[in-house]
């Protein structure tokens, strides 16, 4: 009998595997970060805490691949990664961590949701439009953000939500800007744009007069070391490898799984309360990543 043919070229890498492992990172501890990033809210400042997460995160990385051998990103590469790391980090991160001070967790995550419509749409301006059942997808997965806000649970907070869609359309832009760009390479890729995010958030939290904790809790502060290593080297890598080998779409199809992570970590660890609405909407947005997910190019 002859072998199976294979829809891997002969001689070409097999991209399956790290492909499905970075969504499952990005699934699994994106979700998780939003209830890491409440948590260390507790006594660290907004701004200041994601800085001090993506300088060290980026330090360590960066040193490290100097160490192996990597060549320094050149003065352009610098100058892209500088302009990704603020849409991605400076504002979607930054955002984000300033609009949990008075929105839940899960809501948060569920505001964020609409990354990839926003990725869609400015997609489009640079020719990478969605195929139709990707559109289908994209407003069953909105449809599904909807239905989770009905409950009003971001009425209270309207900076917050305001901060929260800002940082959707900010971290979607900075995706679709950043292909094509000369961008440094792989993992060195990271660092730089973490480096550029962090200092761009450190001038935030000099601007808001933030300042270190003088006696934060042991909780916050493992929380701040779960995001650098997980949100930060693990998760962040996985997100920009997903940027440069698969389409937008599916590479940003994480804000649509995130949501339930997020509400379901925050139920069962902080007491964030999940209804019968909440549970259907989750659905519907997961509904939205299946036809996304199963129409996505090589």
């Amino acid at each position: 009998m002859s072998p199976a043919p294979s829809s891997t070229p002969a001689g070409a890498p097999d991209r399956r595997w790290p492909i499905a492992l970075s969504l499952l990172a990005l699934y699994l501890i994106w979700g998780s970060t939003y209830l890491a990033i409440r948590v260390a809210l507790e006594s660290w400042p907004p701004f200041l805490m994601a800085a001090i997460r993506f300088l060290v995160a980026g330090g360590l990385l960066y040193g490290f691949l100097r160490w192996r051998g990597s060549a320094a990103p050149t003065r352009a590469q610098w100058g892209n990664a500088a302009v990704t790391g603020t849409l991605l980090l400076g504002l979607g991160n930054g955002l984000v961590c300033y609009a949990e001070q008075s929105v839940a967790s899960g809501l948060a995550a569920v505001a964020v949701a609409s990354m990839p419509l926003f990725a869609a749409l400015f997609g489009t301006a640079y020719g990478q439009r969605p195929r139709r059942i990707e559109w289908i997808g994209l407003g069953i997965g909105f449809l599904g953000v909807i239905l989770l806000n009905l409950g009003g649970g971001m009425n209270g907070a309207p900076a917050g939500a305001a901060a929260l869609v800002i940082a959707a359309a900010a971290w979607a832009f900075g995706s679709v800007w950043s292909r094509g760009r000369d961008m440094p390479p792989a993992a060195m890729n990271t660092a730089a744009q973490m480096l550029c995010g962090g200092a761009i958030l450190s001038v935030a939290a000099l601007i808001f007069g933030e300042r270190l904790p003088s006696d934060p809790t042991l909780p916050a502060t493992l929380a701040v070391i779960y995001l650098i290593v997980f949100g930060s080297l693990i998760a962040f890598t996985a997100y920009l490898y997903l940027l440069a080998n698969v389409r937008p779409v599916l590479a940003t199809s994480y804000a649509y799984v995130n949501p339930p992570v997020a509400v379901l970590i925050g139920a069962g660890l902080a007491g964030e309360a999940v209804g019968l609405s909440d549970l259907v909407a989750m659905a519907v947005i997961l509904g939205g990543v299946a036809l996304i997910t199963l129409t996505r190019g090589k």
